[in-house]
């Protein structure tokens, strides 16, 4: 029988009613003829209510605690999607990701997983049964419980799909599919039936929330196909997969991140590779925006998503004592990205994004450009209007 994975986001089962419409919606692919594997990530706000009772005891939590700590969210879904199927006549099992055989690097918080060895799933599988295995977790070399960091259950999913030779992996999340921009701030975006694996994962990177960037990269390697689907009503959503034909237009899709932090740099007095090092040492995330020293001035802006930063305080406290007044981290600025193929094939996206801009009056801090993006650096409260203005520029009404 072929194998589907399925995983489940937080929104998915919020509460027990949303929980057994999900065990109703895996007990119906059974039916099917699929032999089912499920991955689920916590309920509803649970990780951050979890993040707030640790940040009530510690600013800047270890990170091997914290690990141990918010795993908990996982297993309590897992544990009760097992007996919501119970309860409906299917034979089913849960496993933590260590007991499904997820084994990671040790980079508490932000692991990455370098191997999956299924067994037990398998086992369980060929006994008939569904297998529900916690998202966002494995066991690392050194058997310590880690976390994948924000959005890890997709990356969970993938991994298995892969491992296990999956037919599909089904991404089910509150919306149906990869829309052009967040419909909540665009309300003209539209929805994308096929997406790169590439234009994907920049687009995850750049803030859009409907799938991790790490589990489409893990894709990507593995060549498994995304089906990235709503759990709550019947829809085609959207297909990520490697793409043959070119696409019909450059630009896919425009996304804001406003939940970061940037560190500014002066560049005659901090090094970057010192300043790097630093944040490394930290397991602090960055993606460089602009670098402006070649004659030994200006500034390097470096953004810092805050679901990586886990003691922001402690963070700014550390930075001042190392660096002093020539690093500032700085809170009020975000990104709006494009995203699409040849975005730097000439200068008429970003002059057209400078404009838009202008226009707005947005002051743009720092600019990047790569062939499939192309980022401002702006205020926050300029954020929504240009992701907005910018969607229309390049993809219209």
């Amino acid at each position: 029988m072929p194998i589907v994975v399925q995983k489940y986001g937080g929104s998915s089962v919020a509460d027990v009613e949303k929980i057994r419409k999900v065990a109703l919606r895996v007990k119906q692919t059974r039916e099917r003829g699929y032999q089912v594997v499920v991955v689920v990530s916590a309920m509803g706000d649970t990780t951050d209510e979890l993040l707030a009772l640790a940040r009530q005891v510690s600013p800047d939590p270890p990170r091997r605690e914290l690990d141990m700590l918010l795993t908990c969210g996982e297993r309590i879904s897992m544990a009760l999607l097992s007996m919501a199927l119970q309860e409906q006549g299917v034979p089913a099992i849960s496993f933590t990701g260590s007991q499904s055989g997820i084994i990671t690097n040790d980079a508490h918080s932000q692991a990455r997983i370098v191997e999956v060895r299924p067994y037990r799933i398998q086992d369980e599988l060929a006994q008939g049964k569904v297998v529900i295995v916690a998202g966002y977790q494995g066991v690392s070399y050194k058997r310590e419980v880690t976390t994948l960091g924000r959005g890890g259950s997709d990356t969970t999913a993938v991994a298995l799909a892969a491992a296990l030779s999956a037919e599909s992996c089904e991404i089910y999340s509150d919306v149906d599919g990869v829309f052009s921009a967040d419909p909540r701030v665009v309300p003209d975006a539209r929805k994308l039936e096929t997406l790169s694996y590439d234009e994907m994962q920049e687009l995850a990177s750049a803030g859009a929330k409907v799938l991790n960037a790490q589990a489409v990269e893990f894709a990507k390697a593995k060549g498994i196909v995304i089906l990235a689907r709503t759990a709550h009503a019947a829809g085609t959503g959207t297909a990520v997969q490697e793409l043959v034909a070119p696409s019909d237009t450059r630009v896919k899709g425009v996304t804001a991140e406003a939940e970061m932090a940037v560190l500014s740099a002066a560049v005659e007095a901090v090094k970057l590779p010192e300043l790097l090092e630093f944040l490394d040492a930290r397991g602090v995330r960055g993606r460089a925006l602009a670098f402006d020293g070649l004659m030994g001035q200006g500034r390097t802006f470096i953004a810092v998503p805050l679901q990586d930063v886990h003691g922001l305080e402690a963070l700014k406290r550390d930075v001042g004592a190392r660096f002093g007044e020539a690093v500032a981290l700085r809170e009020e600025v975000g990104t709006v990205t494009a995203v699409g193929a040849g975005m730097n094939a000439d200068w008429s996206y970003l002059r057209r994004a400078l404009g838009v801009a202008e226009e707005l009056g947005a002051r743009v801090h720092a600019v990047h450009t790569s062939p499939l993006q192309l980022t401002l650096l702006v205020d926050k409260q300029h954020l929504k209007p240009l992701t907005a203005r910018l969607h229309r520029e390049f993809l219209g009404a």
